[in-house]
């Protein structure tokens, strides 16, 4: 298997970019870098940072140089469908401006040490009171009974979301063939299906761990040894405190390098999660500082993603899966933090991501969710493909590059993920009780079961 290239070594090529507004060629970030891999190996970590959309290129050949993409203040506003108030609209405006005219910050120490569990609150009391409405399960029932009882539709949609939000390229349902048969898909990186898998792993340990699991030191580095399995340049740091500098791509934030300081910090995180009685809140304060600190080389955030579902599945509460947080909405939440040490914006972006998962998984009564714009606006077209891949008995393989196709020649670039996206969801949920409204019969459902499964 080819050797992986480490994320924090993506990074410092990232940073080096972000100090030449005007774009910067590729000797001169050979040259800063000060490596000893060769220009080669140099250009196939620029075009990873390309197709990833951390950077761009402009001119040709030797005029080619380097640029850090900027997000025009008025396509933020309108990418996500997530409202956000004025407070958090001011914090994502400050956030987007360009890099250059941000100012460089450390780690702000004083920022978790103002923190006392349950006097210091992230989470005000008409937000807890909300979430606990719409995320409580019905009955009394063993620690981690709920969990289990979905346990198959939690590890599809959280390992395929999260990984999404690392800019994995896996669709939906490539993600379920891959969980379920195996089946990698050929011309993509093998490491984005090692990302996938390891987060089927983690999410089996937080399950089968439900019983006995808390939020301590063992707990978080085991998530991170899973997690990270195989992604890390030297496998010996997977599960390790970092003994080295790292950046951030895109922000101007430093995260602190000195080890005995990420060492303390770390523990005082530990400590202060396990004492905060209120599941959202202990949930929400996991998301904001084991990102902030970075205590690991890489894969920070994937482990707050899951480390942040311990306190709600211990509480019998709807997991937080992420499904349908725009990428963007979740970035510009952590630089709030990263360079602002403020949390309104990702607070909203957490409310509404907790309020999409329990729509999906929760029993309990709730409001009906808002349409969505994309629905509405591509009805036709997906009222097209569903009865198609059905009436077509279309194996998952086949429907996976058919609604590809449709995205490719009927939906803007823009739309083209969550298109695809809306698609496969509908898929996945279909059943006797719900074809009729694509104009099936019993006997089409059947006969393509027989295919699709």
């Amino acid at each position: 298997m080819p050797k992986q290239i480490a994320g924090d070594e993506l990074d410092l090529i990232v940073n080096i970019v972000t100090q030449f507004p005007d774009g910067v060629a590729l000797n001169d970030i050979f040259r800063e870098l000060n490596t000893d891999i060769s220009l080669r190996q140099m250009q196939k970590r620029l075009t990873i940072l390309i197709n990833h959309g951390r950077l761009i290129s402009e001119g040709a050949t030797r005029a080619k140089k380097y640029k850090i993409p900027q997000i025009k203040e008025d396509e933020v506003k309108n990418s996500s469908p997530i409202p956000l108030s004025a407070v958090a609209n001011e914090i994502q405006r400050k956030i987007t401006s360009p890099i250059y005219a941000r100012k460089s910050v450390g780690y702000n120490r004083k920022f978790l040490e103002d923190y006392r569990p349950n006097e210091s609150r992230y989470l005000p009391d008409h937000i807890i009171y909300k979430l606990f409405e719409i995320g409580k399960m019905i009955g009394d029932r063993p620690v981690g009974t709920y969990a289990r009882e979905i346990y198959n539709r939690i590890l599809i949609d959280l390992s395929w979301n999260s990984s999404r939000l690392e800019g994995n390229s896996y669709s939906l349902l490539e993600t379920e063939r891959l969980l379920k048969l195996n089946a990698t898909v050929a011309g993509k990186d093998i490491a984005e299906a090692r990302m996938i898998l390891n987060h089927k792993e983690a999410i089996e340990f937080l399950v089968d761990s439900i019983d006995t699991i808390e939020i301590n030191r063992f707990t978080i580095v085991s998530l991170h040894a899973i997690l990270s399995h195989d992604l890390l340049g030297n496998p010996k740091s997977s599960g390790r405190l970092r003994e080295i500098p790292i950046g951030i791509g895109r922000s101007v934030y430093q995260p602190i390098s000195i080890p005995q300081v990420i060492e303390e910090c770390f523990q005082q995180i530990i400590d202060k999660a396990f004492a905060i009685r209120n599941p959202f809140e202990q949930a929400f304060f996991l998301m904001v500082h084991l990102p902030y600190l970075q205590p690991f080389e890489d894969v920070n955030k994937r482990v707050s993603r899951l480390a942040a579902n311990i306190p709600l599945l211990l509480n019998h509460l709807c997991p937080l899966s992420f499904v349908d947080v725009p990428k963007q909405s979740y970035v510009n939440g952590l630089l709030g933090i990263y360079e602002l040490n403020r949390i309104e914006l990702m607070r909203e972006v957490f409310v509404w991501a907790y309020e999409r998962s329990c729509l999906r998984y929760s029993n309990t009564k709730r409001e009906v969710a808002s349409p969505d714009p994309l629905r509405i606006r591509y009805r036709a077209l997906i009222n097209e493909i569903v009865p198609r891949i059905v009436l077509e008995k279309m194996d998952k393989t086949k429907a996976i590059s058919t609604i590809r196709e449709y995205a490719l020649n009927y939906v803007p670039l823009e739309d083209q993920v969550r298109f695809i996206e809306t698609v496969e969801i509908d898929i996945m949920s279909l059943h006797e009780g719900n074809i009729a409204r694509h104009r099936l019969r019993p006997s089409d459902y059947n006969n393509w079961q027989e295919v699709w499964r």
